[in-house]
């Protein structure tokens, strides 16, 4: 595990199974169309139960760049933030993933969390590369905690060495 201090705040990065942390919320990369489907969405409503698809079909659609919160169900942590981050290539994935990012750090400062869990956005299906994300996950996170956010730790949680290294490199820039 590897940390970085802002301030009285952390951010920690984890490997791990983001469905099972005890954490206030875990953040989960959906399209536009809300619907768990297959992979990662289909674990999180077998582990959770159906009460999340259930919250999602009352909002419709989530446009690129935002995000939403669902009881988390019969999971560990109380919530879920859907965001639906940029596909790899289309125009303004930087700046689309930065808002991803910001919605859900918003969310979870709306409802007083302290610690969140948030994996690689966008890096898996649909290939925004990984050292894209970590960088402006990392960038972004840091800069919300810096300017008075509620939110006492983040947790960066990745599943592999795939997705570790490139976060591991810009955890340790500039030590």
């Amino acid at each position: 595990m590897i940390e970085k201090s802002i301030g009285d705040k952390v951010i920690r990065l984890i490997r791990g199974d983001i469905t099972e942390l005890d954490v206030d919320a875990f953040v989960h990369d959906i399209t536009e169309d809300l619907k768990l489907g297959g992979g990662f969405g289909s674990a999180i409503q077998q582990r959770g139960g159906i009460i999340i698809q259930k919250e999602l079909d009352e909002f419709g659609s989530l446009p690129v760049g935002h995000a939403v919160l669902t009881q988390a169900g019969i999971l560990k942590a109380s919530y879920i933030i859907h965001t639906n981050g940029p596909k790899f290539k289309e125009p303004d994935e930087e700046g689309k993933l930065r808002r991803a990012i910001d919605s859900v750090l918003k969310i979870a400062d709306e409802n007083g969390m302290q610690r969140l869990a948030i994996p690689p956005i966008g890096t898996g299906l649909y290939q925004v590369p990984l050292e894209l994300c970590a960088r402006v996950t990392l960038d972004t996170v840091a800069e919300h905690l810096k300017n008075g956010s509620g939110l006492k730790e983040v947790l960066i949680v990745v599943q592999d060495t795939r997705e570790y290294s490139p976060f591991e490199a810009k955890f340790k820039e500039g030590d």
